[in-house]
């Protein structure tokens, strides 16, 4: 008997992914439905790579965020839209609106501060694993009550799933 697992035939680590990038649409899109307004305290903020197929933002911004960056949904946010695959949002840098378009397949992490709730995803674009990267610093008030992401040791409600296939 060995003690090594063997590899999956089923994709397991894909379809958790795909599932909970759909968590993130689901949210999005109830905030849609009721009217753009996030309820209470709640206020997101979303990590994706810049540079994943479908990512559509503003060259300056692109430049600016060559790999991954950190957007804040939470007061000043306008005409947010949620499709089966993406997202798209108004959002202002530094007093210039822009529109950002961000399919889920390129998030990398969600986190809802106000509730202690994230969700952090592998890069689901080759060759694309996050790299360490300034918040987008999007018009949003000056607080960071973000918990760490990365970390759940401390009985926050992160979910990160790292499945550690074999290569």
């Amino acid at each position: 008997m060995s003690d090594e697992t063997p590899d999956s035939l089923i994709p397991y680590d894909e379809i958790v992914q795909e599932a909970l990038r759909a968590v993130v649409g689901r949210v999005l899109g109830q905030i849609v439905d009721s009217g753009g307004t996030l309820p209470g305290n709640h206020h997101f903020y979303v990590t994706f790579k810049t540079g994943a197929p479908g990512v559509s933002i503003p060259a300056h911004l692109r430049e600016r965020f060559p790999d991954e960056m950190t957007i804040v949904l939470q007061n000043k946010f306008w005409e947010l839209t949620v499709g089966e695959e993406f997202f798209s949002v108004g959002l202002s840098f530094n007093q210039i609106p822009a529109k950002l378009v961000i399919p889920f397949a390129a998030i990398t992490a969600f986190v809802d501060p106000a509730v202690d709730f994230g969700l952090q995803f592998q890069a689901s674009v080759p060759d694309m694993a996050p790299e360490p990267h300034d918040d987008a610093e999007n018009d949003s008030p000056e607080t960071d009550d973000r918990p760490a992401a990365a970390t759940s040791d401390d009985g926050s409600n992160v979910v990160t799933i790292d499945f550690g296939r074999k290569k």
